[in-house]
């Protein structure tokens, strides 16, 4: 059951993010290849990271419909992009669910291997932004996570939300759907009210001691 869950999440993640690249195809005005390319390269990327990083097989590899899946979503929006009104409105908010989605299956999918809660929250974050920086450099586009808004935070919030409630022996269907939650809910906030965490400020250094 558990392995059937994490197995739901990472396909309906693979998709969300494979149409977030081809809607940035879309509006590059690539062909249909590069649509394929930039869906695909958006939808595997950052589960192909988390599992080199902790050494088990890649997924993709062992099922190719992974593959066939981004290529016949990529073509579909190939055709379709031109619907929704604000295409990079429509990668911003699918993004968001992409990025929940991939946030607890990727912490999932480490606990399941064996890694420690920080190790898990670690490759949930992984997997929610890796794919997202591909398909923005692709794409020659600022990468969403160097944006002012809230973005890794928010992966690493749902991740976060996941891995504790596990720790403290939560039915893992309730952290996953509660990550799921944190993650998106964080992630709209910021993206509705333009919340961001506080940053640098240059400021004078320290006077140099001239003795």
């Amino acid at each position: 059951m558990f392995e059937t869950v994490t197995l739901a999440l990472d396909w309906l993640g693979v998709v969300a993010f494979a149409v977030t690249g081809a809607l940035v195809a879309s509006r590059k005005e690539m062909d249909i290849v590069g649509f394929a390319l930039l869906g695909t390269a958006t939808g595997i990327g950052g589960g192909t990271l988390r599992d080199v990083l902790l050494g088990t097989p890649v997924f993709w590899v062992h099922q190719p419909a992974y593959l066939v899946t981004c290529v016949l979503v990529s073509a579909l929006v190939f055709f379709t992009a031109h619907v929704p009104q604000s295409r990079y409105r429509a990668v911003l908010w699918l993004d968001a669910v992409g990025l929940a989605l991939f946030a607890v299956a990727g912490a999932e999918k480490a606990a399941l291997a064996g890694a420690t809660g920080l190790v898990a929250v670690a490759m949930g974050v992984v997997t929610a932004t890796f794919g997202g920086i591909i398909r923005d450099l692709l794409g020659g586009e600022i990468p969403v996570i160097l944006s002012r808004e809230i973005y890794a935070s928010a992966a690493l919030a749902g991740a976060a939300t996941f891995v504790v409630l596990a720790a403290l022996g939560a039915p893992r269907e309730i952290g996953l759907g509660a990550g799921f939650a944190v993650g998106f809910m964080v992630r709209a906030a910021a993206l509705r009210r333009g919340w961001s965490l506080p940053r640098y400020r240059p400021r004078p250094g320290a006077p140099r001691d001239r003795h």
